[in-house]
């Protein structure tokens, strides 16, 4: 009885949000339901000939962070440098001293409708901006800064309505690359990374701020935002740390399950991705594993871990697996996107043409999303990409440029954050403009 109440009131929930939130929104990191799904139709076929012209192009600062649009409104964090060098040694951390911003768009126009600003310092690896991407749920923004800096604003005027530093309130040490996992709201809750000891994850009332629960520890917390998913029956909050992947009990914190899984560097990145019984992970060092959820109680096992000639091994981007049980995904050290066979790990095929362009890259990376029976690709070099993918292979259809690439990684000019799909629209940033681009059929 009790699960069955519980099932209705999921369908209840869904439907209040459904009558809530727009269709065609990009709420949150990965979309409406963080799948990397865009479920819009009526959209452009194959590119023209002579490009797609921008609707509009607008200034923003630096940032990783990837815009995220709401209700005829864009929201994007960013970084205006006062001073200090933005290198890009990855065993180095670098100062700069600026603000760290919030800001909100007209999706029509571009304009501004308001801004919010804090002044921060940064002390961190890769320094140019801001690494998540913000979340708005039911008129409230969420945003993690760089280095800590937790906030919810008014989503019509940015005005203040709670905020927390992180590494004040809970003694936690900043990563070498920044904060970086986009806050995560469910029900009354918004599940945030954190860090410090028994803090590793930190679910805080959404609306006032109060602690709820804290839970985990690690030697690092690693980059991978939480996750929600159902399992037996049971809501179980996922979370990769850089030691192990664990569910808890969304409501109290409490351990379900732990599978260690341990990338080099403490990067665990990619949130693990749930096919049917099975969740999949990696990450850099050919660290990854298909789990097996448990279908009577909430537990998992390992089905296979990754070797040298298997799976792909994830770093900047979160695979995406289809209908079929085939996953595509950017493979950390050669940069190659790679169809993998879920089931059993087995490469199906690779290419350079959707992430470096032609040549080996360390962390190529290319974003991925879901458009009907094709995939629509942003790569770091800032091509937009129309494709099929299959077993069968890499099918490209027509690609546009869309932004240049401000960005650098081992030599390579790049742009490393990930678009927003909304409206018929993308909306892409680099470091130094945020671009609107239709992408409606004629």
């Amino acid at each position: 009885m009790v699960k069955n109440s519980w099932m209705i009131a999921l369908m209840l929930t869904a439907t209040v949000n459904a009558g809530l939130t727009h269709a065609d929104d990009w709420p949150q990191w990965l979309g409406l339901n963080r799948d990397g799904v865009w479920r819009e139709s009526g959209l452009i076929e194959k590119f023209p000939e002579q490009g797609l012209t921008a609707k509009w192009r607008v200034p923003v600062g630096l940032g990783y962070s990837g815009p995220v649009v709401v209700a005829g409104k864009v929201y994007i964090t960013d970084y205006v440098k006062k001073s200090g060098e933005t290198g890009n040694d990855p065993g180095t951390r670098r100062t700069l001293v600026g603000e760290e911003r919030v800001l909100c768009l007209d999706a029509e126009t571009g304009d501004t409708v308001w801004r919010h600003s804090d002044s921060v310092q940064y002390n961190i690896s890769y320094p140019s901006g801001p690494r998540a991407t913000p979340t708005v749920h039911e008129g409230k923004v969420y945003t993690q800064g760089a280095e800590g800096n937790l906030l919810c604003l008014d989503a019509a005027t940015g005005q203040v309505v709670w905020s927390k530093d992180l590494k004040k309130s809970f003694n936690a040490p900043t990563p070498i690359w920044g904060f970086s996992s986009p806050p995560l709201v469910d029900g009354q809750r918004l599940f945030c990374m954190v860090g410090g000891e028994g803090s590793v994850v930190v679910a805080f009332d959404k609306d006032t701020g109060k602690e709820l629960w804290r839970g985990l520890s690690a030697t690092e917390i690693g980059y991978c935002p939480p996750s929600m998913i159902e399992a037996a029956g049971v809501k179980q909050l996922v979370i990769w740390h850089a030691d192990a992947i664990n569910s808890l009990n969304p409501e109290s914190g409490v351990i379900y399950w732990t599978i260690p899984l341990k990338p080099d560097y403490g990067m665990s990145i990619m949130i693990p991705q749930k096919h049917g019984d099975f969740l999949f992970a990696s990450g850099i060092g050919n660290v990854g594993a298909l789990l097996k959820l448990d279908s009577k109680k909430p537990a998992a096992e390992v089905v296979w871990r990754g070797r040298n000639d298997t799976a792909v091994y994830a770093a900047n981007t979160t695979p995406i697996i289809d209908d079929a049980g085939i996953l595509y995904g950017a493979e950390c050290r050669g940069g190659q996107l790679r169809g993998v066979e879920l089931s059993t790990g087995k490469r199906l095929w690779e290419t350079f043409a959707a992430t470096t362009g032609t040549r080996r890259g360390n962390h190529g990376t290319v974003f991925i999303v879901k458009n009907g029976d094709r995939y629509i690709l942003f790569s770091e070099t800032g091509d937009l990409i129309l494709a099929h993918l299959s077993a069968k292979g890499y099918d490209e259809i027509s690609r546009f440029h869309l932004i240049d690439p401000t960005g650098e990684c081992f030599g390579r000019d790049v742009v490393w954050s990930h678009p927003a799909f909304s409206n018929k629209c993308v909306f892409a940033r680099n470091d130094k403009e945020l671009v609107c681009v239709s992408l409606a059929a004629k």
